[in-house]
């Protein structure tokens, strides 16, 4: 199992996409916010709207949506969208890829794993996430500019 910067970004842009509200996000702007490679941003955000969690509006006030509401789209889907099923290891025992699956007691391990890091995630929603950071940003001092 592997979280990777896709997994944070990529959460990070939707939390400001969600927090939003129905104003369209630009690539440019989710950059600028969270100082993210934006390339490396536009490859995530297209992810995400094949995995049916953005709608994209082109023109020039155009940008990235939420295709859903944020209470319905957890922490887990966005990183399996982005990083693919989350297993801890080939070492499981519902996975074809070890021989070894039916007589390891570490398989039973790390099974225990992928579910814990499966159901924190699954209890997080998008709506939390951003509510939260919007607490977060109201408390933070300003910088002078």
């Amino acid at each position: 199992m592997r979280l990777t910067a896709r997994s944070e970004y990529g959460l990070l842009a939707l939390v400001e996409i969600a927090s939003g509200g129905d104003s369209p996000r630009s690539v440019r702007d989710l950059s600028e916010r969270w100082e993210l490679p934006a390339k490396f941003l536009e490859q995530l955000l297209a992810a995400l709207k094949r995995a049916g969690i953005l709608h994209s509006i082109r023109g020039a006030h155009g940008g990235y949506v939420l295709a859903r509401p944020a209470s319905q789209i957890s922490a887990l889907e966005i990183v399996e969208a982005l990083e693919g099923p989350i297993a801890p290891s080939m070492c499981d025992r519902e996975s074809p890829g070890c021989a070894q699956s039916a007589h390891c007691a570490a398989g039973a391990v790390w099974g225990r794993v992928s579910d814990a890091v499966r159901g924190v995630l699954a209890s997080a929603t998008l709506e939390d996430i951003a509510g939260n950071q919007q607490r977060l940003d109201a408390t933070a001092p300003k910088s002078e500019e």
